[in-house]
């Protein structure tokens, strides 16, 4: 008998997955014996029930919400030696992985359009112990994205990061950055560091053209610009799908590598992992090419 689970936040996005859970179940119904919910109440729940649901043999692991809820669930499903397919609902503020799989951002689209699925394999970026399948990012503007309350990111969406990081722009919090990228070192001042997995980042898919999920590469942005007007002038750039040409941004694409700060620094600065605070540097990050199964629409 075939079966699948729903694991679902009830508060993600406009605390829509509570009304949705029930419709994907009905949906899910029509292609699977068996379809359970399982409901999130705290932090890490998610990835106690994928882990569980793979070790069961399920067939199908299906996420109702946000960037968060779909880390959570890929935290409990990658570890494991047996791998179901997994898909999902987008439910949050930015949901880059929906959009670079051509999910609809609408959720009753998506949910139209479980049952015309097609299977596409997919890579997963792995930070020291942590698996993420957007994006690592390291500086002042991260740190100021972490502290946007929940309450702002349900009424604003995608503005209310993009409020949170033109206040931080004037500010010349640099950081004295090492890099050890399969075997090329570097170093570079710069206020933001990102490590993606795809072209989609923070809901802007211009950002990394060349990027993609199944690509077998991670993708290093570095933004050297100094000035308020250096910065600002990237952003047109960033919707062209130029700003990897910049001569204030140092890209790079790796399988394997480590990020720090240089030895003087006593600072401490912390990763931001598909939108949640992860370790603090020094950190491993390495691509798993090909390392999971997901149901995209048809």
């Amino acid at each position: 008998m075939s079966k699948a689970i729903v694991i679902v936040n009830p508060t993600s996005g406009k605390e829509e997955g509570e009304k949705f859970g029930p419709e994907v179940k009905k949906e899910l119904e029509k292609m699977y014996d068996t379809v359970e919910i399982k409901w999130t109440k705290a932090a890490g729940d998610a990835t106690q029930f994928a882990q569980a649901a793979c070790r069961q043999k399920v067939d199908a692991i299906y996420a109702l919400g946000g960037d968060g809820t779909v880390n959570e669930c890929v935290n409990g499903i990658a570890p494991e030696p047996d791998r179901p397919v997994f898909s999902f609902i987008p439910l949050g503020t930015v949901n880059d992985l929906g959009r670079v799989l051509d999910i609809p951002m609408n959720p009753k689209k998506a949910i139209q359009q479980l049952t015309q699925r097609k299977k596409k394999t997919i890579d997963i970026g792995k930070v020291n112990d942590q698996y993420f399948v957007d994006i690592v990012a390291i500086g002042s503007i991260p740190d100021a994205v972490h502290e946007v309350p929940i309450e702002k990111k349900t009424r604003w969406g995608t503005l209310a990061y993009v409020m949170e990081s033109v206040k931080v722009l004037n500010q010349d919090d640099a950081y004295p950055f090492v890099f050890d990228l399969n075997g090329e070192a570097l170093a570079e001042e710069s206020f933001l560091v990102l490590v993606a997995l795809s072209n989609s980042i923070a809901g802007i898919q211009t950002m990394i053209p060349d990027a993609a999920v199944d690509d077998g590469y991670l993708h290093l942005l570095v933004v050297k610009a100094e000035t308020l007007s250096q910065k600002v002038n990237l952003l047109p750039k960033v919707f062209a799908g130029k700003v990897t040409e910049d001569d204030n941004i140092l890209y790079r694409r790796f399988k394997k590598g480590q990020i720090a700060l240089a030895g003087h620094s006593n600072k401490e600065l912390v990763t931001n992992v598909d939108g949640d605070a992860g370790d603090s540097l020094p950190v491993t990050v390495e691509v798993l090419a090909g390392h999971m199964d997901v149901f995209v629409p048809e």
